[in-house]
């Protein structure tokens, strides 16, 4: 039996003694990340919420195996945004999609959550109607015709299920109370009802397909409700992919479980006192990229220039050889020399010890 299949769901229970003091900790953490960023400049408060964004965004999308072009969603989220950003580079129609039901979700978070805003979020999901090579109802709960929604694992054949969400005949009715509850005036802590939330509804699993970033697309409006602001500063899809094993156990186990969810509860919470320890990193690296490019805002750079400098300042893997430069810019080697020269006597590019076919290259600090 599933949680679902109970007499009372959705009627869920907690020990709230045992869930108080995390509780508390993560709303403190909360209070001084948005404090901190209140005293930050407007250019680092944009910078921070554009690097956010990309990360939630990036990362929701690979928990469940969909890898999405960083520079991609970096440039759809600061074009969205009107934030202007160096080596911005064309977006395809899929992580457009995705980008703006994540932003639908954070900047008008107040607004509220209907099924048709709903529909419109998996529309923009799935642009051509289809996961992959399978055609899906969009747009719309799924169908009986579809037959059961499971969770399972295995080969075929030695399959194994570790869910099953509510039958399609029984989700209008469902997804009505989730939505009563979810736009009704709060009477639990607002980061305590983004957690029962993302259970609650992962757990109805109201789509063909798409549901588990649906759900944290909601997570994130929720959090941004208990910030009572749309720039987001820390991400919940990122740790969640860090902890991605033990977050379909402890999913698996509550699903299958009473309505008392306080051991779901305590993860959410841990798990998202841990996102917030990467929003130091963020600063950090925010910091880097808004004092190099203040610092050289008079240089004259071409669109090649400020693509790779912009690589380097973020998560660039390995050395910066010609080589290289010319493969990631699709210029010749001859136009990657001249590009790398020119950043070398602009005082932006030092060449590092060694030399020879492999020269390596690094950003001046």
């Amino acid at each position: 039996m599933y949680i679902h299949q109970l007499k009372d769901w959705p009627s869920f229970t907690w020990d709230a003694e045992a869930i108080h003091v995390r509780l508390g900790e993560v709303r403190h953490r909360q209070g001084r990340i948005l404090g901190l960023m209140s005293s930050a400049g407007f250019k680092m408060q944009e910078n921070t919420v554009l690097d956010t964004l990309t990360l939630d965004v990036t990362k929701s999308s690979e928990i469940e195996g969909v890898k999405l072009n960083t520079d991609q969603v970096r440039s759809s989220i600061a074009r969205r945004l009107g934030i202007e950003i160096a080596g911005a580079v064309p977006t395809d129609r899929n992580v457009d999609g995705v980008v703006e039901m994540m932003l639908d979700a954070t900047q008008s978070y107040t607004n509220d959550l209907t099924a048709d805003r709903l529909y419109d979020w998996h529309a923009a999901l799935f642009p051509t109607g289809r996961s992959g090579m399978h055609k899906i109802a969009v747009a719309a709960w799924r169908t009986p015709e579809a037959g059961p929604m499971q969770v399972v694992s295995g080969a075929m054949g030695k399959e194994k299920v570790h869910f099953e969400a509510p039958a399609a005949e029984k989700l209008p009715v469902e997804m009505d109370m989730f939505l009563k509850w979810f736009n009704a005036e709060p009477t639990t802590d607002a980061v305590l009802k983004a957690a029962i939330a993302h259970l609650w509804f992962v757990t109805i699993h109201p789509f063909d397909d798409g549901n588990g970033r649906i759900t944290r697309a909601i997570t994130d409006m929720q959090f941004a409700r208990a910030d009572e602001t749309a720039q987001r500063f820390y991400s919940m899809s990122a740790q969640i992919l860090k902890e991605k094993a033990t977050y379909y156990e402890m999913l698996e186990q509550t699903q299958k479980g009473d309505l008392d969810i306080t051991r779901w509860l305590s993860w959410f919470f841990d798990c998202l006192f841990n996102a917030m320890d990467h929003t130091e990193e963020t600063l950090a690296a925010v910091l880097n990229r808004t004092q190099f490019w203040e610092k050289n805002r008079e240089v004259s750079l071409n669109s090649r220039q400020q693509y790779m400098i912009s690589k380097l300042l973020d998560e660039f893997h390995g050395k910066l050889t010609s080589t290289k430069w010319a493969k990631m810019t699709k210029s010749s080697p001859d136009t990657a020399l001249r590009d790398i020269q020119d950043l070398i006597e602009k005082g932006i590019l030092e060449k590092e010890t060694g030399g020879g076919r492999n020269t390596a290259y690094s950003l001046i600090a």
